[in-house]
């Protein structure tokens, strides 16, 4: 577990974008059974999240005009079980974070993976996901 003081600001990063947190496995649970579109953001603090990952998640929701209906976000070595209760939701892919998942109905339709995320810009990340949010939401 990574502490609070240093988690804090990549906390509210993403939160500024409009992202819930969620904090427990029961958070998780209650949001996937929400009907529409549910856009999962699995945070972390590498590099790869502060650089490319967070920029790019929030600058396609703000620059789509087809949005998920529900933004949120678990904190990968931090909340650690609404994070295991949100990769239940993701399998079969292995987990990984940062990771973005999107899910409509309760199920998962898209599914970017860290390895998906590494290497590439914010701006490619969010090129990609309005991509997403105009096939899906």
């Amino acid at each position: 577990m990574y502490p609070e003081h240093l988690v804090a600001p990549m906390r509210e990063d993403i939160a500024s974008g409009g992202f819930k947190e969620l904090k427990s496995a029961n958070e998780v649970d209650l949001v996937m059974t929400e009907k529409g579109t549910t856009l999962v953001f699995i945070n972390s603090v590498c590099g790869c999240s502060a650089r490319t990952a967070r920029p790019g998640v929030k600058e396609a929701v703000l620059n789509s005009e087809k949005k998920p209906d529900h933004l949120v976000t678990v904190f990968a070595g931090v909340d650690a079980e609404a994070t295991a209760k949100a990769r239940e939701y993701t399998v079969p892919y292995p987990p990984s974070s940062p990771a973005i998942a999107l899910f409509k109905d309760g199920e998962l339709v898209h599914m970017i993976e860290r390895h998906h995320i590494e290497g590439r810009s914010a701006e490619l990340i969010a090129t990609h996901l309005e991509g997403v949010f105009e096939e899906y939401c």
